[in-house]
């Protein structure tokens, strides 16, 4: 299955330190016997545009989700994207097919660095595996799919036009983008919202044992640190889920630990956020957390 994301931490109190990275993600896909289009655009891993297939506009979704572009140039983009979006059904797919099958995936954007420099990038999947990619102005196939994806690289290599428009939206407008979005969205973007916690059992995974659930939520940003810990001591077989959005935007998490219930007096799940200032939220495991009471032990 074809996977690609990029996850990037960036800190505003003299510009950003790390990497960040926008991109605009496009699917295609066979439903209900039509071809459907979805397209989101993202800065780092928050969602900050997506396209209305009704209107065939850019809907942005913060306020600050315009940058700094003139409506002019928002509005060329928007018809970039109804030019790229009114094409016919990908070539590669049979016109007459019933059955639905893993979408087209378009990934392109760019990654911009604190020293001005930038990394443009632009993969193709299709049919849920990698199909090619562009570095610069040059196309490149991979080879699990052999000749076709050769095929296809070497008539888009063949055309200029195509391939330097591609390399300024890459390599001037889209970091221009980004560091507009970066600017304009700084209160969001630097806002700190502190975690609640609480401890509670889950099912039993077994006579005599304990599934010790700590959960955390309501953070912002994403980045957290959730352990269970005896004094200082990490303990092994902790079980993380995937951090999931809340519907304000905010985070929660979930860190798992299968006991013996005799050894679960004096564990303890430990947080840290960058909210919280260095003063770690520590929860304490005690026979009524077993009922979903909650602990906010911070020291």
């Amino acid at each position: 299955m074809f996977h690609f994301c990029l996850f990037y931490l960036y800190s505003f109190a003299t510009g950003f330190e790390k990497p960040v990275s926008f991109h605009v993600i496009q699917t295609t896909s066979f439903r209900n016997y039509s071809w459907v289009h979805l397209g989101s655009g993202w800065l780092g891993e928050l969602q900050t545009h997506r396209w209305n297939i009704s209107s065939g506009a850019i809907i942005y979704l913060y306020p600050w989700s315009r940058g700094n572009f003139s409506n002019k140039e928002l509005m060329d983009l928007e018809r970039l994207f109804q030019k790229y979006f009114s094409l016919s059904p990908p070539h590669h797919h049979d016109h007459f097919q019933i059955i639905p099958s893993p979408p087209d995936i378009v990934t392109a954007g760019c990654e911009v660095h604190s020293g001005k420099g930038f990394l443009g990038f632009m993969q193709v999947a299709i049919q849920g595996c990698y199909f090619i990619s562009f570095q610069n102005e040059t196309c490149l196939s991979s080879p699990m799919n052999g000749r076709k994806a050769q095929k296809a690289c070497n008539l888009l290599n063949l055309n200029e036009a195509f391939t330097q428009r591609l390399h300024r939206l890459l390599s001037n407008t889209c970091p221009r983008f980004t560091l507009g979005l970066l600017d304009a969205g700084k209160a969001h973007l630097q806002q700190q919202v502190k975690p609640e916690a609480w401890l509670s059992s889950g099912p039993s995974p077994g006579p005599g044992h304990l599934l010790l659930v700590c959960h955390v939520s309501g953070f912002y940003p994403k980045p957290v640190w959730v352990m269970w810990v005896r004094g200082e001591q990490e303990q092994q077989g902790i079980q993380r889920g995937d951090i999931l959005p809340n519907a304000d935007g905010t985070w929660y998490l979930q860190a798992t630990l299968d006991v013996a219930a005799g050894e679960a007096a004096g564990l303890a799940c430990r947080v840290k956020h960058s909210s919280l200032g260095g003063q770690d939220l520590v929860l304490h495991w005690a026979p009524q957390s077993a009922v979903g009471l909650i602990l906010l032990a911070v020291i």
